[in-house]
């Protein structure tokens, strides 16, 4: 039907007959003389539907409005002279009109197309319509360009794309499965897949070598601005490979996606240790866009004259005292405004925040009184600290200080008399040597999954134990990871066992892998990179959902088609399934 897209054409075009598709942008009626700024993928275009040269397209034209769906067959011809609009390609030429077909016809909108201050949940209830928004469709092919450049690069380096179930096996990979009940086996469940960790592992026993896939995931757990129900990772395992292999593939992979979208990304990535990034950062995918690090002055501390601190240092192994330098800070926030950040650390479990200020003549504030000249100069050595600068203290059990201490790093770098980040800028990190285990409640848990690699299991403690795991960080996001996998059966028993699984429990849920160990599996390792994040970060999104065709909402429902939704009876009874009234 047509002959061009609309931003195909050009002065080279003038004299051409041609056809095009689209939808009403906008129309404007000047003088008898029709204009419509028609749409399609590529951009805009003006038609001219002029009385003097073909009343019938300007009696059709007439009746336009915005968002019809219209077939122009025109003429390309220059714009008069000083008419030009320069902020459009097609900006110098128009098509004047000799037949317009009114295809479909559109009711008034909800909302005009590309207004940013509409409602999210008004866009995703209408959410084909603000995929109409030039600026979506550019996002998403991006999105495309950066699949394919992915693709290419893995089938470059030897890899094969293999499609692994969707109905699968329920297996404990740290958040709940959404299960699928069976027709056929009354009372039993699939689970959609949260990855295809096993299948992958699996496919490297099968000899395939080097596997990928562009996978489509799903979890059912509490959403955020960088989370969804079902999301899509770019899935990889290669056989016979060490840390170092995998990380280099994962580098090429990401340059040349990064390259699709027209950035260049230097190699190798900085890396740092999973305990330095807790220590430094508060953080394990800590931004490192800005150099703000926290310094451990627990031993200061505990020779001063608050005996609130000096109980918190009697204890160094389990607990922290942390000082975060912020340079020029004192230049900028009052004491008023210092003091209000006990607010926001208070949220996250701490008991306060405490600083000084340097001044030209030392260091000045709240807590001067407790520490001697000699333990106030060493401060300042400590941590660097300048004439202008203040420095914040954070104190308690390890963990808590960490977290507010991390939160408030940010909050800092964040806020806008400081305004530290480089919203231009791409920094990536690899988070290594993560702990094998970590206890919650007294249990147990994995920190990655039960089939990560440990380094070594001789060690008192089980939080010792470190696993040969990595995750890749973009400005404070983790994009993803992996690890080297267990590829003896005789130490994935031993895992099992520390984490409290037992032989029968074992047998139950992962007997199929067990089993195929026992079969000569290769060493093997790989990664994932959440390909939603990815674009997410790469488009300069604020929300995941804006990267994904039709995303769900915070609460997990499409407000479009209604989803989830109550199904008939007879479905239920197919299913075996009877609803339960909730207990008011």
């Amino acid at each position: 039907m047509r002959s061009h897209f609309c931003t195909d054409l050009s002065e080279a075009n003038v004299g051409d007959n041609v056809v095009l598709c689209g939808w009403a942008n906008s129309y404007r009626d000047h003088g008898g003389i029709v204009f419509i700024d028609l749409r399609d993928k590529s951009g805009l275009i003006q038609l001219v539907c002029d009385p003097a040269d073909n009343a019938h397209s300007h009696k059709i034209a007439s009746e336009v409005r915005d968002e019809f769906v219209l077939i122009a067959h025109g003429r390309v011809r220059l714009r008069g002279e000083g008419l030009a609009n320069l902020r459009l390609k097609t900006g110098a030429i128009e098509v004047v009109v000799e037949n317009l077909i009114i295809e479909n016809r559109s009711e008034p909108l909800p909302f005009v197309i590309g207004d940013s201050s509409v409602g999210e949940e008004t866009r995703l209830k209408y959410r084909y319509l603000d995929l109409r928004n030039p600026n979506a469709f550019q996002t998403f092919q991006m999105r495309s360009k950066v699949a394919i450049a992915a693709r290419n690069v893995l089938d470059r380096l030897g890899f094969l794309e293999v499609e692994t179930p969707i109905l699968t096996k329920s297996t404990p990979e740290g958040a709940r499965d959404y299960l699928v009940p069976s027709r056929v086996h009354e009372g039993e469940f699939y689970a959609l897949p949260q990855s295809p960790q096993l299948f992958k592992q699996l496919l490297m026993i099968g000899g395939f070598d080097r596997y990928f896939q562009i996978a489509k995931c799903f979890r059912d757990e509490d959403l955020r601005a960088d989370r969804q129900p079902e999301f899509t990772q770019i899935d990889v395992e290669m056989s016979f490979c060490n840390q170092e292999d995998v990380i280099r593939v994962a580098e090429e992979l990401i340059t040349g996606m990064f390259a699709a979208a027209g950035h260049t990304v230097t190699t190798p990535f900085n890396r740092i240790k999973y305990s330095d990034a807790m220590e430094w950062y508060g953080s394990d995918k800590p931004d490192l866009r800005y150099d703000l690090k926290m310094v451990d002055v627990i031993d200061i501390f505990a020779r001063c004259d608050n005996e609130i601190f000096t109980s918190i240092a009697a204890n160094p192994k389990m607990n922290r005292i942390k000082a975060l330098r912020v340079p020029g800070a004192d230049l900028v926030f009052s004491k008023r405004e210092m003091k209000s950040f006990e607010d926001f650390v208070r949220k996250f479990g701490a008991k306060g925040l405490g600083y000084f200020q340097m001044k030209e003549d030392g260091l000045k504030g709240p807590l001067e009184k407790f520490f001697t000249p000699e333990d106030l100069q060493l401060l300042i050595e400590r941590t660097g600290m300048e004439v202008g600068d203040v420095v914040f203290f954070g104190a308690g059990d390890k963990k808590t200080v960490w977290d507010y201490m991390g939160r408030f790093r940010i909050f800092i770098a964040e806020h806008e008399k400081m305004n530290l980040i480089d919203k231009d800028r791409f920094e990536f990190v690899w988070v290594v040597d993560f702990p094998m285990f970590e206890i919650e409640d007294g249990r147990v848990k994995a920190l990655h999954h039960p089939f990560t690699m440990p380094r070594d299991l001789n060690h008192e403690h089980l939080e010792d134990i470190e696993s040969i795991a990595y995750d890749i960080v973009l400005n404070g996001t983790e994009l993803g990871g992996g690890s080297i996998r267990i590829h003896k059966q005789d130490l994935q028993e031993q895992i099992f066992k520390l984490l409290g699984i037992g032989e029968e429990e074992a047998r139950e849920k992962f007997g199929f892998l067990l089993d195929a160990l026992k079969f000569g599996a290769p060493p093997h390792g790989g990664f994932a990179i959440g390909f939603d994040r990815f674009m997410m970060l790469l488009s300069k999104k604020d929300s995941i959902r804006d990267v994904i065709a039709f995303p769900k909402t915070q609460k997990a429902s499409c407000i479009m088609t209604q989803a989830p939704s109550a199904v008939e009876l007879t479905q239920l009874r197919d299913l075996h399934i009877r609803i339960r009234e909730s207990a008011k």
